[in-house]
């Protein structure tokens, strides 16, 4: 910040549009209004309704340091400016010290590169996002200054380690590539190569704690297998012999467009095979028998089968005696039920049957008084 009539200073015809003159500088602290100027502190961009960016450069000639900054307000008085700390200590300058202030054409910085001072500012989860935050309150960047940014109530210091296109530059609207170089005083890690110690004579002896008595230890035996087998012993392959060796059998009745599930169906039972050959009679009512809920494990341990799986009712229509019986019972059953039928309506609607003989008295002459039909 400097002094409202900064510009009231006779300038010659060949320094018109440069300004240079002396302050006596004090920290923002020292300075009278608000105690809470902490924006002060930052790089200090004009809030002047200005078309250009005001910048200047801060010369310390005791010390031969130099810097750059922008202005934040013209509210100090006559022949005062006020720095933050942090330019102050780049410039060594103390309360009071005299520093030139130039006004100067920066270009606009394309790229920087930082050096944090100390192995704390890798704890920053996104430094990259940190930095670019904090550069929105600076002007300008001037290679070898150390720049202090507040982050997480904690103050970290960045070294301008490299600016370009030059030494200072605006940071004023600009698109700036921006890279880190490793914290001063960070070692890397050394990577120890992995050494596997060969055990010594007493570790690689388990007879040395023979006589040492550990009590009680669980699950010391040898496992028992429920098939009798010895725990970790595997049969040893047979070789297949010539004998062993199948040769499989094609299908020669496939059809294309067939699928044919086989199914292997349990061996009959010895008791059935020596019974002598079962009528149709024998199926149905051995059907009739094993369909029934009661009579299904019945049908297992007897046949080998379930009472879902329809045996007995494919063998039962399957049966052509059968057939032949059941269509000769059919046909009588219907001729019966139709001759019930004409019995019971005789008894209630007359019956006109065609005679076949004329009826009696047919010859008999007629009476003369009678009137004929016509």
């Amino acid at each position: 910040m400097f002094s409202f009539h900064v510009f009231d200073h006779p300038m010659s015809r060949g320094f018109q549009n440069r300004f240079s003159t002396q302050y006596r500088c004090y920290s923002v602290s020292m300075l009278a209004g608000p105690n809470d100027r902490s924006d002060v502190e930052k790089g200090g961009k004009s809030r002047l309704n200005i078309t250009y960016p005001m910048l200047f450069k801060l010369t310390n000639k005791n010390s031969d340091r130099m810097t750059h900054c922008g202005v934040l307000e013209f509210v100090a008085d006559e022949g005062i400016c006020y720095l933050p700390h942090w330019m102050m200590q780049n410039l060594l300058l103390e309360e009071g010290g005299l520093v030139q202030v130039e006004s100067v054409n920066l270009m606009v910085a394309t790229y920087s590169k930082f050096q944090p001072q100390s192995p704390d500012f890798l704890d920053i989860t996104n430094p990259k996002a940190v930095l670019e935050n904090a550069l929105r309150n600076f002007a300008c960047l001037t290679t070898g200054d150390v720049v202090a940014i507040n982050y997480n109530e904690k103050i970290y210091e960045l070294r301008v380690m490299e600016t370009k296109p030059d030494k200072a530059v605006s940071i004023i609207e600009c698109d700036m590539n921006v890279d880190f170089d490793a914290p001063l005083g960070y070692k890397e890690p050394e990577r120890r190569p992995q050494h596997h110690e060969e055990p010594t004579e007493e570790e690689a002896d388990p007879t040395s704690y023979a006589d040492m008595d550990l009590g009680f230890r669980a699950f010391t035996g040898n496992g028992n297998r429920l098939d009798g087998k010895l725990k970790g012993i595997e049969p040893s392959p047979v070789p297949l012999g010539p004998s062993d060796m199948k040769r499989g059998i094609p299908n020669y009745e496939f059809k294309v467009g067939k699928i044919t599930f086989i199914r292997n169906s349990r061996p009959v039972p010895r008791k059935f095979l020596d019974d002598p050959p079962r009528t149709c009679d024998d199926y149905w009512s051995e059907f009739r028998h094993c369909k029934s809920f009661r009579n299904s494990f019945h049908h297992y341990y007897a046949y080998g089968t379930s009472p879902s799986c329809q045996q007995w009712k494919e063998d039962f229509y399957t049966c052509g005696e059968w057939e032949k019986n059941k269509a000769t019972e059919s046909k009588e059953a219907l001729q019966k039920s139709e001759r019930n039928r004409v019995a019971e309506q005789k008894k209630f609607t007359p019956v006109w049957e065609l005679r076949t003989s004329p009826p009696r008295g047919w010859n008999l002459p007629l009476n003369q008084d009678e009137p004929q039909d016509s």
